[in-house]
């Protein structure tokens, strides 16, 4: 005999689980069975079905009726359901109980919390490329009027950074701006020429300037990501920063502007970009 899966998913959702809904489906098709009748029609393995056969009688979904062999019957299926929806309703109520008690608990120390914070903890140092490549994606992501970007390499996202263009196209459509500054230098490299078309395409702005500052990205006047030369090192050590603080954001948002307003507006070798202002 073959059990439906979706009513035996059904009545485990309802909280049996599934040998007893499996033998459960097989008493109601007689009026009783043995245990070794059940355990061969469901499909349970006989030293099993008693187990299963006690949890139901324990939940008074199943009756027992001794005998020189005992046997078995369900209960009619409208009284069962029932008697498993209130099973339920009480799981729920109890669980709503632990809740409250717990958020009663919990809220005074969450808010005890709030009042000892780290005077830095708006400041993120990164170091390990990968977490710098996953903050700058954060970053790109979490954008919803405004990114302004200092390209230098070396580029932290992949070549064709799928990601990155789909943000564009979707700040591009809802409004928003998107700016970014190229090296003059980095656009000898015919991968990154391609990048900048591909930006420009999706609605991205571009100038082009012989010198960057630093590697920075500006998201909605309030998040920095930006990467800070070991000035004794050089080039090749450098400690990645991501900052949560309007006020500094809004005082790079207006350097960047300052070099974005001086940035050629024309790729190098006559390769022309849209832009506006």
């Amino acid at each position: 005999m073959e059990l439906e899966d979706g009513t035996i998913n059904d009545l485990m959702s309802l909280g049996l689980a599934r040998y007893e809904a499996r033998v459960y489906l097989t008493l109601i098709r007689r009026g009783s069975y043995t245990a070794a009748e059940v355990a061969r029609e469901a499909d349970v393995p006989r030293q099993r079905v008693y187990d299963v056969l006690d949890a139901l009688v324990r939940r008074h979904l199943v009756t027992t009726h001794p005998g020189r062999v005992a046997t078995y019957s369900a209960v009619t299926p409208e009284l069962a359901l029932a008697r498993l929806m209130t099973a339920q309703r009480e799981s729920v109520d109890r669980l709503e109980r632990v809740s409250q008690d717990l958020a009663g608990i919990l809220q005074p120390l969450w808010s005890q919390g709030r009042d000892h914070t780290d005077p830095l903890d708006y400041i993120e140092i990164l170091r390990d490329p990968k977490a710098i490549a996953e903050r700058f994606a954060d970053i790109q992501r979490q954008a919803r009027h405004e990114l302004l970007t200092f390209c230098k390499p070396p580029f932290v996202a992949p070549a064709e950074n799928v990601d990155g263009l789909a943000v564009v196209h979707r700040l591009h459509r809802s409004g928003g701006t998107v700016r970014a500054i190229y090296l003059d230098d980095a656009l000898d490299d015919p991968e990154t020429v391609d990048h900048v078309r591909r930006f420009a395409a999706a609605g991205e702005e571009a100038r082009f300037a012989p010198e960057l500052p630093l590697k920075l990205v500006i998201a909605d006047a309030s998040l920095v990501l930006c990467d800070m030369p070991d000035p004794v090192a050089g080039a090749d050590s450098t400690t990645t920063l991501f900052i949560e603080h309007p006020a500094l954001a809004g005082c790079l948002r207006l350097a960047f502007h300052t070099v974005w307003t001086n940035a050629a507006r024309r790729m190098p070798r006559s390769s022309v970009v849209p832009d506006s202002d």
